[in-house]
């Protein structure tokens, strides 16, 4: 079953009882109302006014919950993840630690190729030429020695959107604001599926920044990307004004966990393809398997 998000951006007081995330609010004529914490993947806080209780925190980590805390400019900027993701948890982080460097080269060459391929589909979808995004992606590189990567980028950036002067960067033009947030939730859905396969997000395959304590999740997101672009794609081009993040807008990016995607043959929601995906790294890691499943784009 496909999890659910709650986002909450107004005041409100949550609580816990009998398994039920109980949700109350200051206005006297708004009813109070309750969802069952098992049908829930992420809870995201946006207003400065709400109150959650330690004991409704404490089950939402023991149901491996990701709860994702905004700053006064409503921006995700927190995670709240479980210690204890897995029953094997520190034999599992064991073997992270223990991958080889040929092995994350592989991996992280297997990485690249399937984002480079999803944003070869997404500009094919959108009627734009893709030819050498496809023969990046099919000479990749161990460890993506050729920075294959980057040249995709400049690419891909030039031509997804219909903007001009358009350059993808944190602090840039508009959708950079909708393609921040959009990455903010895939980046806490991928961290989560890492967290729930028993490894540790801040030891990455490539991301090696001391100061990041996702770094493997940075990691494994980047084929998930293209996912996100779709959703900012249709916001885009259906939109008169995107320049601001609106309730509309933020729900609309807040469905990413819940979309359809591919993965080994199959249709997933992303948030379920992405435990599929952090399984399949596992098992590389243990040695069990060479092959990281990706999601394709389609």
């Amino acid at each position: 079953m496909i999890k659910r998000t709650l986002f909450f951006g107004n005041p409100a007081y949550l609580s816990t009882k009998n398994e039920q995330v109980l949700i109350s609010f200051p206005e006297v004529d708004k009813p109070s109302r309750s969802v069952p914490i098992e049908d829930l993947g992420m809870i995201v806080l946006e207003n400065q006014q709400i109150t959650v209780t330690n004991g409704l925190l404490a089950k939402l980590t023991e149901k491996k919950i990701a709860v994702v805390t905004c700053n006064s400019q409503h921006l995700p900027d927190g995670l709240l993840l479980p210690m204890h993701g897995h029953s094997e948890q520190a034999e599992r982080i064991r073997h992270q630690l223990n991958a080889s460097l040929p092995l994350k080269k592989n991996l992280w060459q297997q990485t690249i190729t399937a984002k480079i391929q999803n944003q070869a589909a997404l500009l094919k979808e959108k009627g734009k030429d893709s030819a050498r995004m496809h023969y990046l992606a099919k000479n990749v590189n161990s460890g993506d020695s050729g920075n294959h990567e980057a040249q995709a980028a400049a690419i891909y950036w030039q031509s997804i959107f219909d903007l001009e002067d358009f350059n993808r960067g944190q602090s840039g033009i508009p959708p950079n604001n909708l393609l921040n947030y959009g990455y903010a939730i895939l980046r806490a859905v991928i961290a989560r599926a890492l967290v729930s396969s028993g490894m540790f997000p801040g030891v990455g395959i490539w991301h090696r920044n001391k100061y990041n304590a996702y770094c493997l999740a940075d990691d494994i997101m980047e084929p998930y990307r293209p996912f996100v672009d779709l959703v900012v794609c249709h916001l885009v081009e259906t939109l008169d004004d995107y320049s601001e993040l609106t309730t509309e807008i933020k729900k609309e990016l807040l469905s990413i966990p819940a979309l359809d995607v591919r993965i080994d043959g199959q249709k997933s929601p992303l948030m379920v393809a992405a435990s599929r995906t952090t399984s399949s790294l596992y098992d590389c890691f243990a040695g069990v398997s060479r092959k990281i499943i990706y999601p394709d784009y389609e």
